[in-house]
């Protein structure tokens, strides 16, 4: 079984307030016809993140169209879409109140939060609350990077670099953070980062001699272990990636049973190309299997 688990489809309301995203965005059937092209089973329908709120007047409103509207889509279409709820982070009191009324009412099945909201990370005690449910739930928690006001927005806003640069090191600040909070540590809920988890692989060894380093003098924490003991606690999808030195890092320092194959549609449209590069690994069959879909339903199970 092959599970996209980074996706993303709108609602009209959503995608005309915001910028940037188009109809392409909102055409469930075109992914449809897609999924079923490459072989595709069922894939997550998360939220990209945007700027709606703005103009809708709040996030609990984006929550309400968002969350109301993929509960339709799974419903439509039973079996192929998994549906991944937003949470109302302007009001904090509601926020356990949607994740109930979602996963048990709605039909979702999964979390979907943003790496950051206006500089305010994952780590921040607000959200300890949803993460105690969603461990006791076995809710797993897809984590995006947060396309408005990243990382470096204030100093540098390029069409290019902010997508390329400031997203993947919004995700890598925002799993450094939960790393340093504890929370990797002290809570089993399973974390879901687009894209490798930002540049995370590629400096964990850094994260290991650094912090060892820097407890010699007593100059940061003590976290009980190294870095890499919590950081392998997370799970992080490919995001449509297919170049092989970032499966090589993931693979490293997360392990197959830790990597999720996603398309990140309707950004990126060519599954086949990322599902071959899963498949062309040097692994095997079954951590190529795992990797396709076998570790998010099991996780979903």
């Amino acid at each position: 079984m092959i599970i996209d688990a980074h996706s993303h489809w709108l609602p009209e309301e959503i995608i005309t307030n915001a910028h940037f995203y188009h109809k392409g965005w909102g055409e469930i059937e075109s992914q449809l016809k897609i999924m079923d092209e490459a072989g595709i089973d069922k894939a997550v329908l998360s939220y990209p993140t945007s700027d709606a709120h703005l103009k809708l007047g709040s996030i609990s409103e984006v929550v309400r169209i968002f969350n109301d509207n993929v509960s339709r889509i799974i419903k439509k279409y039973p079996g192929r879409f998994i549906g991944a709820a937003i949470l109302p982070i302007d009001h904090e009191q509601d926020m356990l109140k949607e994740v109930k009324h979602a996963t048990e009412e709605l039909g979702l099945k999964a979390l979907s939060l943003a790496t950051s909201y206006n500089g305010v990370y994952l780590d921040d005690a607000r959200f300890l609350n949803v993460y105690k449910l969603a461990q006791e739930k076995n809710i797993p928690v897809f984590v995006h990077s947060q396309i408005v006001n990243p990382i470096g927005f204030e100093r540098v806003q390029d069409p290019l670099l902010t997508p390329v640069i400031e997203y993947i090191f919004d995700t890598t600040i925002c799993i450094g953070k939960l790393l340093m909070s504890g929370i990797l540590r002290d809570y089993s809920v399973k974390f879901i980062f687009g894209y490798f988890g930002g540049a995370t692989s590629f400096i964990a060894g850094r994260f290991d001699a650094t912090y060892q380093m820097l407890r010699e003098v007593n100059f940061v924490k003590d976290l009980k272990g190294n870095p890499t003991d919590y950081l392998k606690n997370i799970y992080a999808d490919t995001s449509g990636d297919t170049a092989p030195a970032n499966f090589e890092a993931a693979l490293r320092l997360f392990g197959a049973k830790h990597i999720l194959w996603g398309s990140d549609y309707p950004a990126k449209k060519d599954p086949l190309s990322s599902i071959k590069a899963v498949k062309d690994l040097n692994i095997t069959d079954e951590a190529k299997n795992n990797i396709l879909g076998g570790n998010l339903e099991e996780m979903l199970a």
